[in-house]
């Protein structure tokens, strides 16, 4: 026999000496399952471009958000399509708008579920830009105002917390000026920080409706080369006044969740996004993985790299799978 003093394979012998030794354990409070509400009443229609979520009215919002609660998932993170669009998006902070409408609903029939609400403006301008337009540019600091008025509607409705998503630079200051002179100074920014240019949002686009008309987003969202640029951009936003860092996406960018992470003290979220998520659906579909087996590695995977908190259309079944 060799003369082996430590065999590591030791500490793998069963299921149960695996779980005493497990470096990290990922749970269902970890997550945060995206809804997406659309103007109406009584609809519930499957996105084609992610199986398994769906198009939901306000009031089956509510039905959504109790699946997620019942699961044990502490959070919904909401995004919605509005009734009508124009150059300002004004229908975003429209407090009669669909995602208004859903909070309302939600936070009256389960007052202990945290609700965040995305803010931007790309849903609801006709150009499908993130902030406003001058000369047919992004006016940066025209466009803070605006989202500031967005938040504020999403607390005024009982948002629990919001998520500017614009990358528009010194709008979580703006933000937080406008929760605090009304009042709301104890709803949290959970602040799209690092959030990149990325190729994996196409399916999500397709969802809301919001690719832009002309033009990319990448003089406003970060370039994937950069990495010191992502502890700026978190620096900044926690200054400015954000209670937690988001890091967008997830897979490619496990690096910097990982930087954020050992660089803050804040919590740290990753969005396990859209495109991300289709491609593990579509080789499900095709039989190629085991999707349950897939599904848990990659979420694990974002845990280890750092995030506390992990945003994902996996999320129901993820947490289905979790309390076996």
């Amino acid at each position: 026999m060799t003369d082996l003093i430590y065999r590591p394979r030791r500490l793998r012998a069963s299921d149960g000496i695996r779980a005493m030794v497990r470096e990290t354990v990922l749970t269902r409070e970890n997550l945060v399952f995206p809804l997406f509400v659309v103007p109406g009443k009584n609809i519930k229609n499957e996105i084609k471009a992610l199986p398994g979520n769906y198009h939901l009215s306000p009031d089956m919002a509510v039905e959504g958000a109790k699946e997620a609660y019942d699961l044990g998932i502490p959070a919904i993170l909401v995004f919605g399509m509005p009734e009508y669009k124009d150059d300002q998006g004004t229908s975003a902070w429209d407090l009669s708008s669909p995602v208004q409408q859903a909070v309302r609903l939600i936070k009256a029939a389960l007052p202990e579920f945290v609700v965040i609400t995305d803010v931007c403006l790309c849903q609801y301008t006709d150009h499908g830009h993130c902030g406003l337009l001058r000369n047919n540019k992004i006016d940066n600091d025209m466009s803070l105002p605006p989202l500031a008025q967005v938040a504020l509607s999403h607390a005024k409705a009982g948002a629990d917390m919001v998520a500017p998503s614009d990358m528009m630079d010194g709008r979580v200051r703006a933000i937080r000026h406008m929760l605090d002179e009304n009042d709301y100074t104890d709803i949290a920014i959970m602040s799209y920080s690092v959030k990149y240019a990325s190729g994996y949002y196409g399916p999500f686009r397709e969802a809301v409706n919001s690719a832009p008309q002309f033009g990319d987003r990448r003089t406003y969202q970060m370039d994937p080369a950069n990495a010191r640029e992502a502890l700026q951009e978190a620096s900044l936003d926690l200054e400015e006044g954000a209670d937690i860092i988001i890091v967008k996406p997830a897979l490619a960018y496990l690096d910097i969740i990982r930087q954020v992470k050992d660089e803050f003290t804040v919590p740290v979220a990753a969005y396990n996004v859209s495109g991300e998520y289709a491609m593990v659906k579509a080789a499900a579909l095709q039989g190629l993985i085991d999707e349950e087996r897939v599904v848990m590695e990659t979420l694990l995977g974002i845990k280890r790299a750092g995030a506390d908190i992990i945003i994902t259309y996996h999320a129901l079944e993820a947490a289905r799978w979790l309390k076996r």
